[in-house]
């Protein structure tokens, strides 16, 4: 990981993600949607690897991406666990058209288990413009990815849909895992993303997401937004609590829970009032 504060850089972090995957999943569709950043392999041998570098702005920070996509061919396992050393992130990338790729998805597990374990990974379902072909339906991939652990996206490389926002979240997740966003919280700069999400998420309990009116890759980010901000709202014993930042008391803690009022009905007057107006006609 590269660190911050050098003039010379044009970034603040260097971050390396492998793209894993059976063959003909989309991989290079991936890469290729990518507009900046350099194409050739800073190696002078890269047979069986593509590779690709971009740069995300996170929170206000440049986080520049080494994005490798290792070929999901049988005779290229040796690459992937000679490239899997020194990874911070993996994309777990599977077509939704395609079954068999998905089924695959937990032999490259293994793999990952044995060479590089402990490194964050997301699930990716690619080519969702191709969704009227779709052989792996989204409710089963989402149960598969929370199983694993995972944080599940459905990316299309021709519409220019959830790319960014699947190497932005594993980056958000990296850069959590080392400890990296205490650095810069302080001087966050939130997108209009960010603030959509936290208005959400602010008021909407995380199991009551998916009821909500959106569509399903929204509702999904919602929920990663969600649990990897510790924003979401508690239900206790049917009653809604939000969290709330105290007014700065010297005393108070930083939050703090407040109940909502509850209106009561009117109560009718005691049997044994005296006055008047209380006697019931």
């Amino acid at each position: 990981m590269g660190t911050q504060g050098s003039p010379v850089k044009s970034y603040d972090y260097l971050l390396k993600f492998l793209l894993v995957g059976d063959s003909d999943v989309g991989k290079g569709e991936i890469l290729e949607s990518l507009q900046d950043g350099a194409s050739e392999s800073p190696y002078a041998y890269s047979n069986g690897i593509d590779y690709k570098t971009t740069t995300i702005l996170l929170d206000g920070r440049r986080v520049k991406l080494e994005l490798w996509d290792t070929s999901g061919q049988g005779r290229f396992c040796t690459i992937f666990r000679s490239y899997s050393r020194g990874a911070q992130g993996i994309l777990l990338v599977y077509d939704i058209t395609n079954r068999w790729s998905f089924d695959g998805i937990d032999r490259w597990i293994k793999e990952i288990d044995e060479h590089a374990p402990g490194v964050p990974r997301i699930l990716v379902g690619n080519r969702l413009h191709l969704a009227f072909k779709r052989q792996v339906p989204t409710e089963q991939a989402r149960a598969y990815a929370e199983k694993n652990c995972m944080t599940f996206f459905e990316v299309s490389p021709l519409c220019n849909f959830n790319v960014i926002e699947s190497f932005t979240e594993l980056s958000r997740i990296v850069l959590m895992r080392h400890g990296m966003e205490k650095i810069w919280r302080p001087n966050r700069v939130f997108s209009l993303q960010d603030l959509c999400c936290r208005a959400i998420v602010s008021c909407t309990p995380v199991h009551l997401i998916d009821k909500l009116p959106l569509p399903v890759t929204i509702k999904s980010h919602l929920k990663s937004f969600s649990m990897a901000n510790g924003m979401n709202a508690v239900m206790m014993h049917g009653r809604s609590y939000s969290l709330a930042s105290s007014g700065g008391g010297g005393g108070s803690k930083g939050n703090s829970l407040k109940r909502s009022k509850s209106i009561r009905p009117p109560q009718s007057p005691p049997q044994n009032c005296s006055r008047n107006n209380c006697k019931i006609s």
